[in-house]
């Protein structure tokens, strides 16, 4: 959907502070629970990129309401088109973090959620720079760019991770870069 500049920005201004809090959750936590805890971030980081790549291919190219506004971003990729924080962010609090705090206590779900915020925030900070930053040909986004410009105008479907290729070439999914 097309948000405003504010709502498309939004993501970068609530996310961070959500992920110290749950950062500073751990302080008041006991004994080794930061083991736990960056376990679970990094465990949650790599969640995230598998997530991508599953709604990227599976939701945004399938699902016919989300592969319409999917399409106006193709369509129009320097457009300001995305999700509302308010969604994304209602889906991580109750689908992530409440139900593994109820099941598995703080150190996991804060951990875990944390993990999945910082990996979404790098996949709309990836997704955002392939289409408005001007960037180095020697650098990770360079290379980022290049294999998203190549999902955008392959004649296949293909290469539907943005922060990372590692799902596309696990699924076959992945195309050669020119």
């Amino acid at each position: 959907m097309r948000l405003s500049k504010a709502g498309y920005f939004a993501d970068f201004v609530i996310y961070p502070p959500i992920v110290l809090v749950l950062l500073l959750g751990l302080a008041l936590q006991a004994g080794t629970a930061w083991v736990s805890w960056s376990a679970a971030c990094v465990a949650g980081i790599a969640t995230w990129t598998l997530i991508e790549y599953l709604i990227h291919r599976g939701v945004l190219h399938r699902v016919r309401v989300f592969a319409q506004m999917h399409d106006m971003h193709h369509d129009s990729p320097t457009e300001l088109i995305g999700s509302p924080t308010w969604l994304s962010l209602s889906i991580v609090c109750f689908g992530v973090l409440l139900p593994l705090w109820w099941g598995a206590g703080f150190a996991i779900a804060g951990g875990l959620t944390a993990g999945m915020m910082l990996g979404y925030l790098w996949y709309v900070t990836v997704h955002h720079a392939v289409h408005h930053w001007e960037v180095r040909p020697d650098s990770y986004l360079y290379r980022a760019k290049r294999r998203h410009l190549t999902h955008h105008y392959s004649r296949q479907p293909c290469n539907f991770g943005v922060s990372t290729g590692f799902w596309d070439h696990v699924f076959g999914t992945a195309r050669k870069v020119r």
